[in-house]
């Protein structure tokens, strides 16, 4: 089995690293960042969400397992005190694995004559940084609304439980293969009006943003994919669909997804 590690500067991680790396080599696994069959992420959901990112263009031939050196994320089910049930785990690997929806988002610049398309694991959002944004949401090619706020927010299932919680959005199971669509501060009076409430959109329609603003304000426009972020660049569409690619994990020993949701928000304090 082709391995590769990828994990976050901090010293406790390479720390970590260092020893599965170790154990890795006396196991006779092959260690290939280039061409790997297994990505094995040590820190957190950052650090996987990066990995993610990096290997983006080989998802078809990758699965994912996640080491945590913190609290326990949505994206990492082993402790940093089990690499060797870990390596146990895939020494009996027999390509067992569970997959996630992904994002496909697909952004038009003002100045560029081809779209540019990304993958989000969590979500998208658009912002203006300086003032109200005006736009147009269309959903399965017919306008819906003419939003202004502060900005929206396009979720996966996965990603529902992040910044789209945060914002009031609900938190959606992963195995409904859809994306969800939140506003952001949006503003409501007797002249301006939108549906206020958290979209669930089937994987057959997609969502479209047309800011409606002038070419020099759209420069003013803020786009994030994840922890990445796009500034000044003129967006004149974007479109959102649930993507044909899926992100995939090693499941060997893969948490339910309520069990996440609840140790990370609720605890053990549900019974006081």
């Amino acid at each position: 089995m082709r391995i590769a590690i990828f994990a976050n500067n901090e010293r406790k991680t390479q720390i970590v690293k260092e020893k599965l790396k170790r154990k890795f080599i006396e196991r006779h696994f092959i260690l290939d960042e280039e061409s790997p069959q297994v990505v094995v992420t040590i820190g957190g959901d950052g650090t996987l969400l990066s990995a993610f990112h990096y290997y983006r263009k080989q998802l078809k031939t990758i699965r994912f397992v996640g080491v945590h050196t913190g609290h326990l994320g949505f994206y990492t089910d082993w402790r940093d005190d089990e690499i060797d049930d870990l390596i146990i785990s895939l020494q009996s690997d027999n390509g067992q694995s569970v997959s996630y929806p992904l994002l496909d988002v697909l952004v038009h610049y003002a100045n560029q004559p081809k779209p540019q398309r990304y993958l989000a694991l969590n979500e998208s959002t658009l912002k203006r940084s300086s003032s109200t944004m005006v736009t147009d949401v269309y959903v399965g090619g017919e306008l819906f609304e003419r939003f202004r706020g502060d900005g929206l927010c396009v979720s996966t299932p996965t990603g529902s439980t992040g910044y789209n919680k945060s914002i009031g959005g609900a938190v959606v199971h992963p195995d409904m293969e859809v994306m969800q669509l939140t506003e952001i501060g949006s503003i409501n009076n007797r002249v301006f009006r939108t549906l206020s409430s958290p979209m669930i959109v089937s994987p057959n329609d997609w969502i479209t943003l047309k800011p409606m603003l002038s070419r020099e304000d759209k420069r003013d426009l803020l786009l994030t994919i994840d922890s990445n972020s796009y500034h000044n660049l003129g967006i004149t569409q974007i479109r959102y669909k649930v993507a044909k690619e899926r992100i995939s994990f090693a499941k060997y020993r893969h948490t339910h997804f309520w069990h996440r949701v609840q140790d990370a928000f609720i605890g053990d304090n549900y019974g006081d």
